[in-house]
């Protein structure tokens, strides 16, 4: 069994030895990484590799914009449609059997899909894809934040996103290079993934070690069926609306009804179910809520930018596979850097929403410039627009399910982790498929525009070739009319890329409504730890009624350090019990005895400590209260393994399994205390308390470990911190910014109260005879000739000094010749203290 700190996960106990005590090191959890990045590398290289291939393979085959759309629409369907289930599934069984599973899902799938020989079989294969893709993609999160801490998983959601960019980038460049090949040709585009799925499969196998927690369980398949109807149902309709039937038609009454009433059964059935798909009270959190809503705009901006991009290089400048790979660089350069620099800062700091806003701001404005663009567009113009398209998905795709993440727990992580990137994948699949329409039409309405323009002949030739659904072959086109198809794809790219930005927009408002939550320190396997021991056997611990309250404990077998006489053995603990219902029995009159003594820090000794034995079938066999020296005694009903629970007010209650012989047993139980800090924020002076000034703990090294704001009376507070030195500071709107150090306790409570000084604030504008001076340098000196401070003036003239004490100062501005003012600063300090400066004689 393992044990956890305020940082992560422990390792886990060794076969036949104790638990070692070291926190996972950065090596330790890259190694258990490695696998899971590496099918999350395959997953990507599926999605990207063929997307400069598209245009080839699909001409190939004989299909239109139509096919083109759905063979990457078809994919992210079923991967939509399968992350809430794969995410639900790994909330209940084993997270590195069901990663495997999705590997070998996509391997079938990718063999097939190399052996098509139409679209519709096509089609059908990506749709395998996606169900393995799904997977890979919910898991890696879900996977990552068992492991890691929210804190620390901003640094490994940037090894993630590094992931990501490289497999995005190298996956257009290899599938360019693949189709280019005449020997290989574009069906090993599917084939070149399956070896690294398979050494995927192996190192997952040796590095991924992940306790498991065996439940009754009982899948929402009927949540899973009802979600898939109704998201395909609306797809279908998105792709072939003002195609194959307008609009406003019976059959578009009919699938968007039809849609509506699968997505209110879908509701219907999940407010039932016992492990429902998707749990609805999820959405009650605000945070959760709107980082979906984003997501499913994100989700637009993401997939348009990766699967159009490679029409408009290859349709509208007549660039190869290859090239439209190598010019799509800038985007996946600036996906890399933000995911990664942006990760490394939200885990020193435990920022976040900062990134989070300005990626909105940088996706909104790289799609909306992309909207401007033709097909002779100046490359370098679009390497900029693009380069903020990369950098603002980078801060957003990971950011939205970090924040997700640190709102639920652990039992919810995986269904909390996979809505998020279902509503993204959602809306990737309904843009591209929507987008995809749009562009098939605007397209269209260009050429019609267009053909006007050719001569009689070249009229002829494009009213002879038929829709302009097919997807042309450039080269073998007369010059005039590949022009108007160059000039027509630009035009209808840019058009599908200013509809994405102003999708994107919303995406942006939307982030700025979510509030920010500091990131916990403790990863999901730790605060499971904590709230619920895992059980060995279900089956032999029942809670029985008419019971007694005893904080729950680990029934677990675990080795470890023998006690003096070598005859018990304790297993590891979890340091927060919850209380479980245990049978009443009487302690019996006879036994072997059970002695002791309950010691807390220092060995100290804990008086009034409860000390309950119970058997690992879940009965209560005795219960003994400390004296004052800390000792108790109890009596087992004869040999074999119990479990020993401690608690006491102001300790972290304690689970140990002891081995009782035919001899009496010594065995003494160590307690450890609960470090808490409170305290209160007030006006210096006059002792009023001061309301929503913001309290930032710091550690030794100057990691923030937690921050919060004063409430009515002043008053802060924060747990599960950990003993030793830390660095208070306490801000507040009017007052003087104030740090200090203070000692955590290793028990109970620490109790601080900070004073505030008032800050007073000095400020005017600096005029000449013209009106405000620019540039103008101001100076304040206090009554001791010392200079307090300088400032330099702005267009409006403005100046201004804060966190002033009250007394005489002298205020000197130059810039024409100096001026020197005389003035008193009192209270809440002088606004507007205007200086005129001129030259003599104006």
């Amino acid at each position: 069994m393992a044990t956890t700190t305020p940082s992560g996960v422990r390792a886990h106990a060794k076969h036949g030895g104790g638990a070692d005590e070291a926190p996972m090191t950065h090596r330790q959890i890259m190694e258990a990484l490695s696998g899971l990045l590496l099918g999350m590398f395959v997953a990507i290289l599926s999605s990207t590799i063929v997307s400069n291939a598209l245009p080839h393979i699909i001409g190939d085959l004989g299909g239109g914009q139509s096919a083109y759309t759905w063979v990457v629409t078809a994919a992210l369907l079923s991967m939509t449609a399968a992350t809430p289930l794969w995410g639900k599934l790994a909330d209940l069984y084993s997270k590195k059997a069901l990663v495997q599973i999705a590997l070998v899902i996509y391997v079938v799938g990718s063999m097939a899909a190399g052996l098509s020989q139409n679209p519709g079989m096509l089609i059908a294969c990506r749709v395998v894809q996606g169900i393995g893709v799904g997977g890979l993609s919910a898991l890696a999160q879900i996977v990552m934040a068992a492991m890691i801490s929210p804190r620390e998983r901003g640094r490994y959601s940037g090894y993630l996103g590094a992931t990501f960019a490289v497999a995005t980038v190298g996956g257009p460049l290899l599938g360019g290079v693949i189709t280019d090949t005449s020997w290989l040709g574009w069906r090993w585009c599917f084939y070149v993934g399956v070896p690294f799925a398979v050494i995927a499969l192996i190192v997952l196998q040796k590095t991924l070690h992940l306790p498991v927690v065996k439940r009754e369980v009982k899948v929402d398949w009927g949540g899973a069926a009802l979600i898939s109807a109704a998201v395909s149902l609306l797809l279908v309709w998105v792709t072939f609306a003002g195609d194959k039937y307008d609009w406003l038609s019976w059959q578009t009454y009919a699938m968007v009804a039809g849609s509506i009433v699968l997505g209110a059964l879908f509701v219907l059935v999940e407010t039932k179910a016992s492990e429902p798909i998707i749990p609805l009270r999820l959405f009650k959190n605000r945070t959760i809520t709107l980082a979906s809503l984003a997501s499913l705009f994100v989700g637009v901006a993401m997939f348009s930018g990766t699967v159009f991009f490679s029409q408009y290089f290859q349709l509208a400048r007549d660039k190869s596979p290859t090239m439209s790979g190598v010019l799509t660089i800038p985007m996946i350069g600036g996906l890399f850097i933000s995911s990664t620099v942006s990760g490394q800062f939200i885990t020193r700091t435990g920022r976040w929403k900062a990134w989070l806003v300005s990626g909105g701001v940088l996706v909104t404005a790289g799609l909306l410039l992309l909207g401007g663009i033709r097909y002779d567009t100046d490359y370098w113009k679009m390497a900029i627009f693009m380069a903020l398209l990369g950098l603002g998905i980078g801060m957003m795709m990971q950011n939205l399910v970090l924040a997700t993440q640190n709102q639920v727990a652990p039992s919810d992580l995986g269904s909390a982790s996979s809505t998020v990137t279902f509503f993204r994948s959602l809306g990737g699949a309904v843009g591209v498929s929507a987008l995809g329409a749009v562009m098939a039409h605007r397209i269209t309405h260009y050429v019609t525009d267009g053909i006007g323009s050719l001569s009689p002949k070249y009229q002829a030739a494009m009213a002879k070739s038929g829709s302009t659904d097919t997807i042309p072959d450039m080269n073998s086109l007369p010059g005039p009319i590949r022009n108007l198809l160059e000039s027509a794809y630009g035009h209808g790219i840019a058009d599908v890329f200013f509809i994405a930005g102003c999708l994107a927009a919303l995406a942006f408002l939307i982030t700025l409504f979510i509030k920010e939550v500091p990131l916990r320190t403790k990863g999901a396997l730790a605060q499971s730890a904590e709230s619920e021991a895992p059980v060995t056997d279900p089956a032999t611990a029942p809670a029985v009624a008419e019971a007694q309250q005893v904080p729950a404990m680990a029934f677990a077998t675990t080795e470890g350090a023998p006690s003096a006489d070598g005859t018990a053995t304790a297993a590891a603990t979890a340091p927060q019990m919850t209380a479980v219902a245990m049978a009443g029995d009487t302690p019996p009159a006879g036994g072997t005895p059970l002695h002791g003594f309950v010691r807390g820090a220092e060995s100290a000794p804990v008086p009034g400590a409860a000390v309950t034995l119970i058997s690992l079938a879940g009965r209560q066999l005795g219960r003994s209260v400390a004296q004052a020296d800390g000792s108790y005694a109890l009596a087992a009903p004869g040999t074999g393994s119990y479990v020993l629970i401690a608690s006491a007010d102001g300790f972290q209650p304690q689970a140990s399994t002891v081995v009782v012989g035919e001899e009496a047993l010594s065995y003494d139980i160590l307690l450890s205390g609960t470090s808490g800090l409170t305290g209160v924020v007030r006006a210096a002076g006059s002792a009023l308390p001061v309301k929503d000034a913001m309290v930032v703990v710091t550690d030794v090294r100057g990691d923030l470990l937690a921050a919060a704001q004063t409430g009515e009376q002043g008053e802060f507070g924060f747990t599960e911190l950990v003993p030793g030195t830390v660095t208070i500071a306490v801000n507040a709107a009017g007052y003087r910014p104030r740090a200090l150090p203070v000692e955590v306790a290793t028990t109970g409570v620490t109790r601080v109260e900070v004073d505030l000084d008032t800050g007073a604030l000095l400020s005017g504008v600096v005029r000449a005879p013209h009106g405000p001076l620019a540039d103008a340098r101001v100076t304040l000196v206090d009554q001791a000739g010392n200079v307090v401070g300088t400032a330099t003036t702005g267009a409006d003239g403005a100046y201004a000094f804060t966190d002033l004490d009250g007394g005489e100062y002298t205020v000197i501005a130059t810039g024409y010749p100096p001026v020197a003012t005389a003035l008193t600063v009192a209270g809440t300090g002088t606004d507007g203290h205007d200086i005129a400066l001129a030259h003599p004689g104006e």
